[in-house]
């Protein structure tokens, strides 16, 4: 799939003067969104879900259709087709264009204390005494446009599933963007005119400055051939570039793999923080272990504090870069280490898209002393999953596994089968990575107090993380609801005219413990629910940019040196 994408990248760098979409007429557009929602209505789980909670149908195609036949181009319809994926407010249901386009700003703003504020400056093309503005100004306007009507146009495009990430993703792609996700990306000037306010004066200045673009756009133009319709290998994503390791998991747990991806996107470049380093300066004292070398899964090390030696970790990602097996041995290293010389842990899983579900709920096993009920999940059944059942049994069988565990999985396949054969039938709530949904501990496990920092882009693998700590009433999560990608995600080439990459939720993530949220009915779903904190604490604020984060880590350590306390 990897060398698909880029071989297609590189005919795309080389045909710059010539579209390679040839000018879709009406009637293939048409067929084209039929065709895109035709797929979402064999494999997309959550469609009730939104449908009764959001009053969002998605399979009402009208209004789509009338819209996409009146587009004068077909970028203008690729901006169309990507707003109908996106009003699923889903963040792993995405729609990306084959484009190697892209446009930086040298400057950063986020959402700080609900204004749009610099948090980054690029000093070598924009030096202070040309442009004094600092971080913590305020960008009022952009190309003489205010910040928030720039957002909501931007906002239709943005697949997230609660409205706060979907903001801040918005207002990052005023600043740094990609036509892969903007199909009229292209339009972008070399440079833009921000007018900002400054923190300490409350003065208004205007300031020009560079937008860097690089790739080549896709461009209209061509001749249109004649129709005809080509039907391609649709590949799985999922399988391709996230097959479960068979250095650590079973054959017959691996055989799931196409099931198991629960991550999401990333736009680094419009949310700062994502990665292995912390989103905050760590305590003074702090002692550091992992995090200095490529081959560290995690950053890691030990401060003191209230008396106490406290832990910290930080898993950036739930994909390893390694195998699971190495990035499992050196997590039970730390464990091992803090046992014996912390008494408690953050750990931080903030800005975490997600990964392999299989290798989360490894995590958890050493983290939750008592065992745990694990996150279930409800599949959209389809022949592609009665396959991978099957094939478990089947290398059960030739395992030799005992009656009973092959019988549990036959179970598992027979659930998919009668699913499938019901209109849009979703499986009961089953295990993906055990046959049964009630794990133990590990050999290597945290036996001390925890506290959980999560935020609104603790995403898909980081919600099934916290949602099973909090329901384990392991310690408390911290920080702001995460996001609420609640589900696992199968990637392909979409429409038969139209050429794009589309990513769709196979299945719904239902907690152990049943919730009742703002906005939701009473529910075990996580699909934009997301986890909300136990001890609530929005990062996003003023001071806590000008201070290195420091507010917001001094009140974590402050609770979890309360839980310490509980204990003693």
């Amino acid at each position: 799939m990897k060398r698909a994408l880029l071989s297609r990248l590189a005919l795309l760098a080389c045909a710059a003067s010539a579209s390679l979409f040839a000018a879709l007429t009406p009637a293939q557009k048409e067929l084209d969104l039929r065709i895109v929602a035709a797929e979402y209505a064999k494999l997309y789980a959550p469609y009730e879900w939104k449908r009764d909670t959001m009053g969002f149908d998605f399979y009402n195609l009208s209004p789509w259709i009338a819209r996409a036949r009146a587009t004068k181009t077909d970028i203008e319809y690729y901006e169309v087709l990507g707003q109908y994926v996106a009003s699923l407010q889903d963040s792993h249901a995405s729609f990306s264009l084959f484009s190697s386009f892209t446009y930086a700003t040298p400057v950063h703003a986020d959402f700080y204390d609900g204004k749009a504020i610099i948090d980054n400056i690029n000093r070598s093309q924009l030096p202070a005494a040309e442009f004094p503005f600092q971080v913590g100004d305020e960008v009022v306007l952009v190309g003489g446009r205010p910040v928030e009507e720039l957002v909501a146009a931007n906002m239709p495009l943005v697949t997230s599933a609660n409205d706060w990430s979907r903001r801040r993703v918005a207002l990052g792609r005023i600043f740094n963007g990609s036509q892969s996700n903007n199909p009229l990306a292209y339009r972008v000037g070399e440079s833009v005119e921000l007018t900002i306010r400054s923190r300490t004066t409350g003065a208004e200045a205007a300031y020009t400055v560079p937008v860097t673009r690089s790739g080549e756009p896709l461009a209209e133009g061509g001749t249109t051939p004649s129709p005809v319709f080509t039907a391609r290998p649709q590949t799985s994503a999922a399988s391709a570039s996230n097959s479960a390791p068979d250095d650590y998991f079973p054959p017959w747990v691996s055989a799931l793999a196409p099931m198991q991806l629960a991550r999401t996107a990333v736009e680094p470049n419009a949310v700062l923080g994502f990665g292995n380093r912390p989103p905050f300066v760590l305590p003074a004292g702090f002692e550091q272990r992992l995090g200095r070398l490529t081959t560290d899964e995690y950053y890691s090390g030990t401060f003191p504090a209230g008396g106490a030696r406290i832990g910290y970790i930080r898993i950036p990602t739930f994909t390893p870069r390694g195998t699971t097996a190495t990035a499992l041995r050196q997590f039970e290293t730390e464990i091992q280490f803090f046992n014996q010389n912390t008494s408690g842990l953050i750990i931080d899983i903030m800005r975490n898209p997600g990964g392999n579900a299989c290798y989360t709920e490894e995590l958890l096993r050493r983290l939750i002393p008592g065992g745990f009920r694990s996150i279930l999940f409800e599949i959209r059944a389809s022949t592609v999953f009665a396959v991978a059942f099957q094939q478990a049994v089947d290398s059960l069988t030739a395992a030799g596994a005992p009656a009973e565990l092959i019988a549990r999985y036959q179970s598992f396949r027979d659930e998919v089968v009668a699913a499938s054969q019901r209109p849009r039938g979703r499986t009961s709530p089953l295990p993906l990575c055990s046959d049964v949904p009630d794990r133990t501990a590990a050999q290597v496990v945290y036996s001390k107090p925890v506290i959980l920092l999560a935020d609104e882009f603790t995403a898909s693998g980081g919600d099934f993380f916290a949602a099973t700590i909090q329901d384990a009433r392991r310690g408390p999560v911290f920080g702001f609801r995460t996001n609420g990608a609640g589900g696992t995600v199968q990637g392909r080439e979409s429409g038969p005219y139209s050429e794009f990459y589309s990513q769709i939720t196979l299945s719904l993530m239902v907690r152990a413990n049943e919730v009742a949220l703002p906005g939701y009915p009473v529910t075990r779903y996580v699909e934009n629910t997301g986890v909300w904190p136990d001890i609530p604490y929005n990062y996003m604020s003023l001071d806590n940019l000008l201070s290195g984060g420091t507010q917001f880590r001094d009140a974590a350590v402050a609770a979890l040196l309360n839980e310490i306390s509980l204990t003693q």
